[in-house]
């Protein structure tokens, strides 16, 4: 078990065996191993587990930049919810796959931010995604703007990307 205060993502553990990093482009990235419990019997990802590997990416990114998602519904009363999500599966994965998955934060609002991010293994593109998510309070569940220093803090880490569907029909 990590120390409460450490995780994988601390400097302390540079070789723990899951460690999310900033890659040379900005970009967010999360390894993600697949195991059985993500497979179908033919040893290939069920559909719906990509979606989980795309949550979990969201939410290391966020703890990476010093916001963890208890903290942030306990002392600002700040959740957030998927609206809407565009997913283009390419390449299937399969069982013991090593894989990395991307975020890039490409629109962020007063109380919303789009998303972009992809599933690779290794150079191969798996799956691209678009997702839109809404700032909520914890309280209500009803919209709320995002915090000033908070999003202040987003706003700096645009990392402004065009959606695959946006370059092909336009």
């Amino acid at each position: 078990m990590w120390p409460h205060s450490e995780s994988p993502l601390s400097p302390r553990y540079p070789n723990a065996p899951c460690v999310a990093r900033f890659a040379d482009s900005g970009m967010f990235s999360l390894p993600i191993r697949i195991y059985w419990e993500d497979t179908d019997a033919g040893g290939v990802v069920y559909h719906a587990r990509y979606v989980g590997f795309l949550e979990r990416a969201r939410t290391e990114w966020m703890r990476s930049l010093g916001y963890g998602q208890n903290a942030l519904r306990a002392e600002q009363d700040l959740v957030f919810a998927v609206t809407s999500m565009q997913i283009d599966f390419r390449r299937p994965a399969r069982l013991d796959d090593a894989l990395d998955v991307t975020v890039a934060l490409s629109q962020c609002g007063r109380a919303s931010m789009v998303f972009m991010q992809t599933i690779r293994r290794g150079d191969e593109l798996l799956l691209t995604a678009e997702v839109r998510i809404a700032a909520l309070s914890a309280a209500t569940f009803r919209p709320r703007g995002i915090g000033g220093t908070l999003h202040s803090q987003l706003k700096a880490l645009e990392f402004p990307l065009q959606s695959e569907t946006s370059r092909n029909n336009g």
